[in-house]
């Protein structure tokens, strides 16, 4: 018996996974000056991976990063968890280094310059040559989240459609207050209940979706995802789960605060 989100796993088809690594995060600022989105860090590793490992947990290992702003930045990151990882042996005299111990990841990533300034959908398109051999996941590099990436697969292709879009219900950005007269009969931090459902990313994609994109100013969103809903090509799974993405210093904070705690909600691998 195989538990679910281990490596590996009986029978199970694996996937590539595009992540979208490009974007410039103007939103946070303070962190991004200097290095792009997906390279902040939460616990001391980038959020970029956080969601690979989460994908990983799940099987899928090869991932094709597409970079823009400060792309060399996630290039320098890989080459230095690749060389620098497990022991080393050095050999000044004969000028010789010898890793003798590898690393605990084993995934393949293909990192690929996509252009500072394209859009959501061109990056993907950048990225068809590698995209016609089937079905394949793709996400933004600042959110993670516990969704059950097998029961998104096996929900996508239940439905035989283009594309399918992980919906999920927005944490609340403010505390919520309940009042008695003018008194404050509850205050809280928790999440809003019953907010509308948004686009959480965690996408499957068949590579006819490549169709509905032009080109670097085409958005996967606008453009091919809201042209897929009208003509009945996009099924939604709905995640009741955890989810966060990191747009601002108030998410990136609570992140390092979940991921600070016993069970980080979005840590699903060992």
């Amino acid at each position: 018996m195989t538990r679910r989100g281990a490596y590996g796993g009986c029978g199970r088809h694996l996937v590539k996974v595009v992540i979208l690594a490009g974007g410039f995060g103007t939103r946070l600022a303070e962190e991004t000056d200097l290095k792009p989105k997906p390279m902040v860090e939460i616990g001391e590793r980038p959020i970029l991976w956080h969601v690979m490992k989460h994908y990983r947990s799940y099987g899928h290992r090869e991932f094709l990063i597409a970079l823009g702003y400060r792309g060399e930045i996630v290039k320098r990151y890989f080459v230095e968890e690749h060389v620098l990882a497990g022991d080393m042996t050095i050999d000044a005299a004969g000028r010789r280094i010898e890793q003798t111990t590898i690393g605990r990841e084993d995934w393949i990533v293909h990192l690929l310059d996509t252009g500072e300034r394209t859009n959501t959908g061109g990056r993907v398109r950048r990225l068809a040559d590698r995209l016609q051999d089937g079905t394949f996941f793709a996400t933004y590099g600042d959110g993670v989240s516990n969704v059950d990436l097998d029961r998104l697969l096996r929900f996508h292709r239940s439905h035989g459609l283009a594309a399918t879009v992980t919906a999920v219900r927005p944490p609340a950005r403010f505390g919520s207050l309940t009042f008695d007269g003018d008194l404050v009969r509850e205050f809280t931090e928790k999440p809003q209940i019953g907010e509308g459902w948004i686009n959480g990313g965690f996408f499957v994609l068949e590579p006819e979706v490549l169709r509905y994109i032009d080109g670097d100013e085409s958005s996967l969103e606008l453009d091919a995802l809201e042209r897929l809903a009208s003509e009945r090509q996009l099924a939604a799974f709905r995640h009741e789960g955890f989810w966060q993405c990191m747009d601002t210093l108030r998410d990136k904070r609570l992140l390092e605060r979940l991921w600070s705690a016993e069970r980080p909600p979005w840590k699903v691998w060992r």
